[in-house]
């Protein structure tokens, strides 16, 4: 439970910090989201998640940009949205590896032995 709670802590503390980044690749989809969609006539709710489908490379195809502008668009949304992700996964992989760090009274080798031999590890 401990590596839980400092893993929350470690990576909202790491959300908070990189916050200002991420809410700009937020603004920057939404925004180029709306521009696309302005061009091929879509409602801004239907281009807010065309845009966030896109993004995230889920990409359902229930909306596909006709015109090249707006492919090119879909594109920048796209590389956009991977940075973003990978903002926060390297977040995560920070906070875990940190709290694996405060939480860890034994190395990795000595687990690994305390298990082969068959004794309880604490």
């Amino acid at each position: 439970m401990g590596f839980t709670l400092t893993f929350i802590e470690l990576f909202l503390y790491g959300l908070m910090s990189a916050a200002p980044l991420l809410l700009f690749f937020v603004v920057i989809i939404t925004v180029i989201g709306q521009v696309a969609g302005r061009k091929e006539g879509w409602t801004r709710l239907d281009s807010l998640y065309w845009s966030f489908i896109t993004a995230t490379t889920v990409g359902y195809g229930d909306f596909r940009p006709s015109q090249k502008l707006t492919k090119l668009l879909a594109i920048f949304i796209a590389f956009c949205g991977l940075i973003f992700t990978g903002i926060i996964v390297a977040l995560a992989i920070h906070a875990a590896t940190e709290a694996f760090k405060e939480n860890s009274d034994l190395t990795v080798k000595e687990k690994i032995e305390t298990i082969r031999h068959g004794e309880v590890a604490q």
